[in-house]
């Protein structure tokens, strides 16, 4: 049995377009971030998602109301991942075919970047050097001020992944989650057994989700 994983970034948020350490700070969508919604949209369209995964800050679900306005549907956010929408008796018979459940969880949001979230990246370059900075933003273990490393957002994302998306994907399930850089790249990380060295130079493109075939107990990246 054969099952689908996307993953989506979430378009440009306005502290993105400011440059802006923005963490777990709840900025939105630039309006860049808005078009850049809208084409990823028109690629995630291919697939019949089962169900949606996202975390707890708006620009990922900015990013997500546009990918489900491209496909007709209506997201129904659900707060525990084993939790499903119950149509009513009386509803519309062709509404259970436009409901698709979305599951959020903080476990998805952001890297929090703790000291430096608000502040402009040179004016942070230029208090600590732009050598430090470089570590804290691509490391693997650097962690800023009362932040995290990438190796934190690993620790709290993959037992995520572990226990609430494989056990689907081995049902055959088609999932899609809509996400953040850095907990994206943790999550490329483990699907792909990428080494803690190599991890800094791994990015999510714009615009482009990405897509794994799970089958026989192995995933695979398609895209």
């Amino acid at each position: 049995m054969k099952g689908i994983l996307v993953i989506v970034r979430h378009g440009q948020s306005r502290f993105n377009e400011l440059d802006i350490f923005t963490g777990w700070l709840d900025v939105p969508l630039s309006e860049k971030g808005i078009r850049e919604a809208h084409k990823v949209a028109k690629h995630c369209k291919n697939f019949d998602y089962d169900a949606i995964f996202t975390s707890h800050l708006k620009r990922a679900h900015e990013t997500l109301a546009v990918i489900l306005s491209k496909q007709n549907k209506i997201g129904v956010f659900q707060h525990q991942s084993d939790k499903k929408y119950d149509i009513p008796d009386d509803a519309n018979p062709h509404l259970s075919k436009k409901i698709i459940n979305v599951y959020t969880d903080r476990a998805l949001n952001e890297r929090a970047y703790g000291a430096l979230q608000g502040m402009n990246k040179k004016k942070v370059a230029e208090i600590y050097g732009k050598l430090q900075v470089l570590k804290w933003r691509r490391g693997f273990f650097d962690r800023p001020p009362h932040g995290e490393s990438l190796k934190d957002v690993y620790d709290r994302v993959v037992p995520y992944i572990e226990k609430v998306i494989i056990p689907r994907l081995k049902r055959g399930e088609t999932n899609l989650i809509v996400g953040h850089g850095n907990t994206l790249r943790a999550v490329i990380k483990f699907l792909e057994n990428i080494g803690d060295d190599k991890i800094s130079f791994v990015n999510l493109p714009l615009g482009h989700p990405l897509v794994y075939e799970y089958k026989d107990g192995v995933i695979e990246r398609t895209d």
